[in-house]
């Protein structure tokens, strides 16, 4: 897999004792700063580019992200490809807590987040029929099966807005729908690197199990806190191996060519600042 590999997460993700030329660099776009500066490095065979989501030191409610800015930041920074890792509650038994589950599904449910780099006088639809890069998902798979991580492969993904968690109603209702995990952060994450033309993939970590199940008091946040500590491990561990294998090779799912046909507006009405606005994530196609 070619280019740079990007990892949006939290703070325990940059603790990789063999991440070497590691900098911290600022990275502004058209779109804002991201959540806070880049840091850059190499593991293994790969060019990481890693970005706290929330800001180091957790600044940042779920709503008050900067995801176009963050997705923009990678784009600029070189990275091809993204790995998001967030925590998250689960719907199901199997799910339990300390499970990695490789989302390949997406239900939005999140409100007033800007949700598309496009608009201001240029129109584009991209496909998010299968939002996830099925090749970069497997990479994942395959570092998660050897290291003996417990994952599952695909999975539906409830973005909720929060910052508070479930009430029971909406828990047991999103049982009773079928989806398996929830979470504040995945969307608009994910549909905004398909527009940028990113692969991207998802490992949402479950820590708890929301508040559906009767016996449960709900989601605890020092319970939350104890089960991220021991999920952090395992997701550095996941991390390396990945980057451990990286190798040049174009998306065969196309996610680099995601933008083809997408724009629907006429070029002759394309207003110029905005296209120089949307040069950094969608030039390919600004010709």
């Amino acid at each position: 897999m070619g280019g740079k590999l990007g990892i949006i997460g939290g703070s325990g993700l940059y603790a990789l004792g063999s991440l070497t030329d590691v900098s911290w660099r600022a990275v502004d776009t058209p779109f804002g700063a991201p959540s806070d500066e880049l840091l850059f490095g190499r593991l293994g065979q790969a060019d990481l580019v890693f970005l706290p989501r929330h800001g180091r030191g957790h600044r940042l409610t779920p709503s008050e992200v900067p995801y176009r800015a963050n997705i923009a930041a990678l784009k600029a920074a070189g990275c091809t490809h993204v790995l998001s890792l967030s925590a998250c509650g689960s719907f199901k038994e199997a799910l339990s807590p300390g499970t990695f589950v490789l989302v390949d599904q997406f239900v939005d449910r999140t409100r007033g987040r800007v949700k598309s780099f496009f608009g201001n006088g240029i129109v584009a639809h991209v496909s998010l029929a299968d939002p996830v890069c099925g090749p970069l998902g497997a990479r994942v798979a395959d570092a998660a099966k050897a290291l003996g991580i417990p994952f599952v492969s695909g999975g539906t993904y409830l973005a909720m807005e929060g910052p508070q968690f479930s009430t029971r109603a909406e828990s047991r209702a999103y049982v009773a729908a079928g989806f398996d995990v929830i979470g504040m952060t995945n969307m608009p994450e994910a549909a905004l690197a398909r527009e940028a033309e990113l692969c991207y993939a998802s490992v949402a970590m479950v820590t708890d199990y929301d508040s559906w199940r009767p016996a449960e008091e709900g989601a605890n946040v020092a319970d939350i806190l104890e089960v991220m500590h021991g999920n952090s491990a395992n997701a550095r561990a996941l991390v390396a191996a990945v980057a451990a294998a990286w190798a040049p090779s174009a998306c065969p799912q196309g996610c680099d060519h995601a933008l083809d046909h997408a724009i629907i507006t006429d070029p002759a009405l394309w207003p110029p600042p905005v296209v120089e606005t949307l040069r950094g994530v969608a030039g390919r196609v600004l010709k």
